[in-house]
């Protein structure tokens, strides 16, 4: 790969993780601080419970943490590798649950979730790219090595 089209894989990669990043945040921040008009834990746990989510409280905490601390770490390119599959699988969670019965996301279907999933799943096949945490806090080799 050539200088130029190297850095522009980079900066692809940096758009790819930062809006969906901004995304995850926004609404794990819905959950677990009520935030930006959200229900706040509270509402996300009776929602689960709702729809019969076995072990409703524990799985709020786990899907709302990793949607907001996931989303921040996208966002900064930290440990991308690594919060990918979390998110995927959350997203996958609420594609077929809580979105199942239909694609579009006009009709409140699963388009949308199973779109962050796929995003999630190949940012943590593919990493963070140079422009992030992950690459200014990894052990440069040495150019003996």
């Amino acid at each position: 790969m050539s200088g130029l089209q190297s850095k522009l894989h980079d900066v692809g990669l940096l758009l790819i993780r930062v809006l969906p990043g901004v995304v995850f945040a926004y609404h794990g921040a819905q959950k677990v601080f009520g935030a930006f008009g959200g229900s706040g834990m509270e509402g996300f746990i009776g929602f689960l419970s709702s729809m019969n989510v076995p072990m409703p409280v524990v799985s709020a905490w786990a899907a709302a943490l990793t949607e907001f601390l996931g989303g921040v770490a996208l966002i900064l390119g930290l440990g991308v590798r690594l919060v990918g599959w979390p998110l995927m699988f959350t997203m996958l969670v609420a594609a077929f649950m809580v979105h199942g019965k239909a694609f579009s996301a006009q009709n409140n279907g699963m388009e949308y979730p199973l779109t962050l999933a796929f995003v999630a799943a190949g940012l943590a096949l593919t990493g963070a790219g140079r422009i992030s945490l992950d690459a200014l806090l990894r052990p440069r080799k040495s150019k003996a090595a």
